[in-house]
């Protein structure tokens, strides 16, 4: 009989932890040598693209394999400032203020913003 309410409880917090998860912004905040900017999880800086306009992405194809884009699950939905868009090949991504985020391929550990003014300055740090 003891078994049942543990199973409930251990089931509830369970269920209370994947709530919480779903809750949570799809980035981080993370200091670097510029200063405060968005991060993936892993701390990784994520970067914003001036040709992005309208909330569409303008990075596709070999521009994404270089600016992996912060993916977001079909599932996904907006809360504050964080918007979904859809890509050209239908999949989810994350914007913040409407930007769509990026990290850099050549940003090889966290804190790092080797893409900051890439491309004549058409690559920007994304700023919390």
């Amino acid at each position: 009989m003891r078994l049942l309410p543990t199973f409930s409880l251990l089931a509830a917090a369970c269920l209370g932890g994947t709530i919480a998860a779903f809750a949570a912004d799809p980035a981080a905040v993370g200091e670097t040598a510029k200063g405060k900017v968005l991060t993936t999880t892993a701390g990784m800086s994520l970067y914003t693209f001036a040709k992005d306009a309208g909330g569409k992405a303008a990075c596709n194809g070999q521009c994404a394999t270089n600016w992996p884009p912060l993916m977001a699950g079909a599932d996904a939905k907006a809360m504050g400032e964080w918007t979904v868009i859809t890509r050209d090949d239908g999949s989810k991504q994350w914007a913040y203020k409407g930007k769509p985020l990026y990290a850099w391929v050549k940003d090889g550990k966290p804190g790092d913003t080797t893409g900051d003014g890439f491309l004549g300055g058409a690559w920007s740090l994304a700023r919390p």
